[in-house]
This record gives C-alpha cells, sequence and structure tokens, in this order.
C-alpha cells in the first residue's frame, strides 16, 4: 500500500538525454545558426571540375551545357552556310554584270597578275568599285568571322586537350586575319594605280585565304567527326554492345 499511496507526479519518469544524432546524410554536419536552427553544411570535399556537380551556380551539367553549345554550332554552321552562298554564289557572281564578265579577285583561287586587274578596272566605273567595297565591308566581313568562330566553337567543344585546341584554333584564326586583310587590298587596286608589287601581295593572300578556307573547313569536319564517333562508341560501350 506504501507505493500505491505515491502521488502521479512522484511516479513521473525523468527524461532521459537522448544524443541528436544528424539527419543531413553522409558528407553533412549540423552547425547551429545565429538564433535559429542547425543548418547543415557539407563536409565532404568539393566536386571536381567536369563532374555532374561542377557547376553549382546553375544547376547544369557538363553534358547539358555541351548541349547547349551544340545547339549554337548548328545554328552558328547554318548561318555560315547562308552567308557562303549569298556572298560567293550570288553577290560576287552578280559583280560580273558591272565588269564585263569578268570574275571578281575573290573569286581567283590561283590568283591574279597587274595585267587582270588592268583589265578588270578599266571594266568598271566608280558605282561598280563602290558597289563592290560595300560588299566587302558586309558580306566579306561577316562570312570570314562567321567561319571563324564557329570552328572556334566546334573546337573548344569537342577537343579536351589544351595544347590541341589551340593549334586547331590557328588555323581559323589565320583564315579570318588573311581574308579581312586582303578585302581592302583589292578596293585599293581597282581604285586607283597599282604596282606589280601590291598586286602580288594581294593575289598571294587571296590564294592564302582559300587555302585557309579549305583548311578551316577540313577542321571543323574532322573535329565534329571525330566527336560523333567517339561519342557513338560510349554509348554502345555503356549499353553493353561491345
Amino acid at each position: 500500500m506504501g507505493s500505491m499511496s505515491k502521488k502521479p507526479a512522484q511516479r513521473r519518469k525523468k527524461p532521459r538525454n537522448r544524443q541528436s544524432t544528424p539527419t543531413g546524410g553522409a558528407g553533412t554536419t549540423a552547425t547551429p545558426g545565429p538564433g535559429g536552427p542547425a543548418r547543415r553544411q557539407p563536409s565532404g570535399p568539393a566536386p571536381r571540375p567536369g563532374s555532374a556537380l561542377a557547376n553549382t551556380t546553375t544547376g547544369r551539367t557538363p553534358e547539358q551545357a555541351q548541349g547547349n553549345g551544340n545547339l549554337i554550332l548548328w545554328a552558328g554552321l547554318g548561318a555560315v552556310v547562308l552567308l557562303f552562298w549569298y556572298y560567293h554564289l550570288v553577290v560576287l557572281n552578280q559583280m560580273q554584270d558591272l565588269s564585263g564578265g569578268l570574275a571578281m579577285p575573290d573569286q581567283l583561287i590561283g590568283g591574279y597578275d597587274l595585267s587582270y586587274i588592268e583589265q578588270l578596272r578599266a571594266h568598271m566605273d566608280g558605282d561598280a568599285r563602290g558597289q563592290l567595297s560595300y560588299v566587302h565591308k558586309t558580306a566579306g566581313t561577316l562570312f570570314p568571322l562567321f567561319l571563324s568562330l564557329v570552328t572556334m566553337l566546334a573546337i573548344a567543344l569537342h577537343v579536351p586537350r589544351r595544347g590541341v585546341r589551340w593549334a586547331l584554333w590557328a588555323v581559323p584564326l589565320a583564315f579570318a586575319i588573311v581574308d579581312l586583310w586582303d578585302n581592302p587590298l583589292i578596293d585599293g587596286l581597282l581604285s586607283g594605280p597599282a604596282d606589280a608589287g601590291s598586286v602580288a601581295i594581294a593575289s598571294a593572300l587571296t590564294v592564302a585565304s582559300w587555302v585557309l578556307l579549305f583548311a578551316t573547313v577540313a577542321t571543323g569536319l574532322a573535329v565534329v567527326i571525330t566527336a560523333f564517333i567517339r561519342t557513338f562508341r560510349q554509348k554502345w560501350s555503356d549499353a553493353g554492345l561491345s
């Protein structure tokens, strides 16, 4: 009876101190915030560059970023094709109507000499030369710039080694520099008296621009095709078909 005479307050058990355990999972620690609940902070090592969690600001994985880059690449490639068609196949061919059927110096892959420039200048009046100069400043400027940038983007997306990237970037950069340098030289040859030396320099730049154009296109195609084959083999291997 003595034990039954205890009051309910005396029969209450004292709460045992339970050691709290973090619930944030592996790699996190709970740290008390100022005047508030504990905040979990990552305690593991930072993700490596190139890993799926490397881009913590936007939440994009490297695969998503490369996919966006490929969309820009294909859009730029379409613009390059249209510019080539408009500049080399439409506008410069139409300029032959103003030059007595003679091709513009830009179209002569094998170059030209002083006699050809004098013959061309004799058939072109001031309006025709001004039209060619305008074409050089618009489509003649946009085409090499777009082609160079699109090729460099393809190299940046699909060539992982830095040294190889820089070596391949030299090709489209050289094409843009040479082609943009050649345009005002041609305008100068047609607008005033020309000598054999200036014609030889302009002709050499024209030949070099065509060679670099073919080299730039070949470089871009080689990079894209190699990346496609590498991706195809990787997916084939991941699917267990190898």
